[in-house]
């Protein structure tokens, strides 16, 4: 099965129908995502019984389009930039504040919220390694991810005056 998800994910035909998971793959995200995509009507699909197909070439548009990135999702992930210089220089203290962050997170979240409550609180309880790279993704998901980003506090806030001031000249903005 695993060589079969391969040699799909590894294919250029457009017209290609892919599996709700082997779309996921090629989209750095969850299968639910797909799926949450099908349903809002985001992402063209077939039935075949009572699974759904995509075609490979929405999938392809979706990915252009994601790895397109607005003025305020480059601010965000410019701000990323310098939350994981904090994160690396001090692991503990900042998973610590990721971890308390979370609970008061979820106490005042619903709905889609809470999904990506529950990744973050599996990427803070992994590698952070997986964490870095995830929180660093230009991805739809990475973008989903920093919307709901744990770390507030780890920057103080001259750091994220200083972070946004060095964006608005560097030419990024």
């Amino acid at each position: 099965m695993r060589t079969a998800v391969y040699d799909t994910v590894s294919s250029t035909d457009p017209e290609e129908l892919l599996t709700t998971g082997e779309a996921a793959a090629l989209l750095s995200s969850t299968r639910q995502h797909v799926v949450d995509l099908c349903e809002r009507g985001d992402l063209p699909f077939t039935l075949v019984g009572r699974h759904r197909r995509v075609r490979r070439g929405d999938i392809d548009a979706i990915r252009t389009r994601s790895e397109r990135v607005t003025r305020d999702q480059r601010r965000s992930l410019w701000l990323a930039y310098a939350t994981v210089g904090k994160i690396v220089a001090n692991p503990d203290k900042a998973m610590t504040l990721a971890r308390t962050n979370l609970d008061l997170m979820r106490e005042q979240s619903r709905g889609e919220t809470r999904r990506w409550l529950a990744e973050w609180q599996r990427l803070v309880d992994g590698p952070l390694d997986r964490l870095l790279e995830l929180y660093l993704s230009r991805s739809l998901r990475g973008r989903e991810l920093r919307q709901n980003a744990p770390f507030a506090g780890l920057l103080s806030d001259r750091e994220r005056q200083r972070v946004l001031a060095s964006w608005r000249t560097s030419g990024a903005a």
